[in-house]
């Protein structure tokens, strides 16, 4: 399977390296994008005043050049947070995409969504502050009714950037679990 992978406001990190590695481990073949070209905030306010500096539709444009010489062969979009908002846009916008995996990150839709078919996992905390429980529920209705196969996974107990063994909010069990069903999910594509 062929995935793009985004990184979330920290940027390319040991951390997106490894989730990489893992996938790649497993027979993927991997493309991680730089978004922010070479910058690594420090932290996560750091990392949301780049995004904000850089803008959405410029990290969008970006994004959508980087998946250019790959979407013609149906992409797996995948990204962590800000990286998942971005990958549920090019998903959605890209009729080839064969799949789409989100942790803690998701987009707003707009009415006339398009995913028919389109396979789509979801991971996220049950108490994350980014993905509250009501924006949930409506962004998965939301994703069923413009045709999407969506399964959405939650955690009890981890923090936000939960499978990023390098931030306070990893959680190892969690983290773990996420990685064996996102596998089982790409096995099945």
């Amino acid at each position: 399977m062929e995935i793009l992978l985004i990184h979330s406001v920290y940027g390319v990190r040991p951390a997106l390296e490894q989730a990489a590695g893992r996938l790649r481990e497993a027979g993927h073949e991997v493309h991680v994008p730089d978004l922010f070209e070479g910058l690594s905030p420090a932290d996560m306010e750091e990392g949301l005043a780049l995004r904000d500096e850089i803008g959405t539709d410029e990290l969008l444009k970006r994004a959508v050049r980087a998946a250019a010489p790959y979407s013609d062969k149906g992409l797996v979009y995948a990204g962590f947070s800000l990286g998942g908002a971005i990958a549920q846009n090019l998903a959605l916008a890209d009729e080839k995409a064969r799949g789409l995996v989100l942790f803690s990150g998701t987009s707003d839709l707009p009415d006339d969504a398009s995913a028919e078919d389109l396979p789509v996992q979801l991971h996220v905390t049950e108490n994350d502050p980014f993905e509250p429980h009501d924006w949930l529920n409506a962004w998965y209705l939301r994703m069923q009714r413009a045709g999407a196969d969506v399964e959405v996974y939650r955690y009890p107990g981890a923090g936000h950037l939960y499978t990023d063994p390098e931030l306070p909010d990893y959680d190892a069990e969690a983290a773990e679990a996420t990685w064996r069903t996102v596998q089982g999910f790409l096995d099945s594509l």
